[in-house]
């Protein structure tokens, strides 16, 4: 039998070397990396709102702004008062207030910027030194824009 030489065994370890470096399973390629999930989203919230709870008229105010005793009669040379009663809270909120006679004339129309935290109560009034035409009138409220409660009056 002969003996294998150096340089045959050097040949055959390289082979096999070769051979099992050419087995050897490749790895998987590691995983992309995941997304991060979106930030949650923010649920918008309602602008603040400012509603009409009431429209009072009378001839006197009391002391926390409201109408004394609520009518709907009033006199030539009586003072008339309208109280916008309001619920909600707002930066700023605009009240109209349009004072109409007969047929639609326009008496006044007034404007007042609240910020309520709760409610409030706004007054308007109108007044004429020399009387008020007898007849039938009417006010109408408007808040941001939106058309609130309205009453009709006498003056006899």
């Amino acid at each position: 039998m002969t003996t294998p030489t150096r340089s045959t065994l050097v040949a055959v370890f390289l082979a096999l070397s070769v051979a099992l470096t050419a087995c050897k399973k490749e790895e998987a390629p590691a995983p992309a990396p995941t997304a991060a999930p979106p930030p949650p989203t923010e649920v918008p919230t309602p602008a603040p709102a400012v509603t009409v709870t009431d429209l009072s008229l009378g001839k006197a105010l009391g002391p926390d702004k409201k109408v004394q005793a609520p009518t709907d009669t009033f006199r030539p040379k009586d003072t008339i008062f309208a109280v916008v009663s309001t619920d909600g809270s707002a930066a700023a909120s605009v009240i109209v207030v349009k004072w109409t006679f007969g047929d639609g004339q326009t008496v006044k129309e007034d404007t007042k910027t609240i910020a309520p935290t709760g409610p409030a109560a706004t007054e308007f009034s109108i007044q004429k030194a020399s009387g008020w035409p007898k007849g039938t009138y009417k006010v109408e409220t408007t808040v941001d824009g939106k058309p609130g409660p309205s009453k009709t009056f006498t003056v006899k």
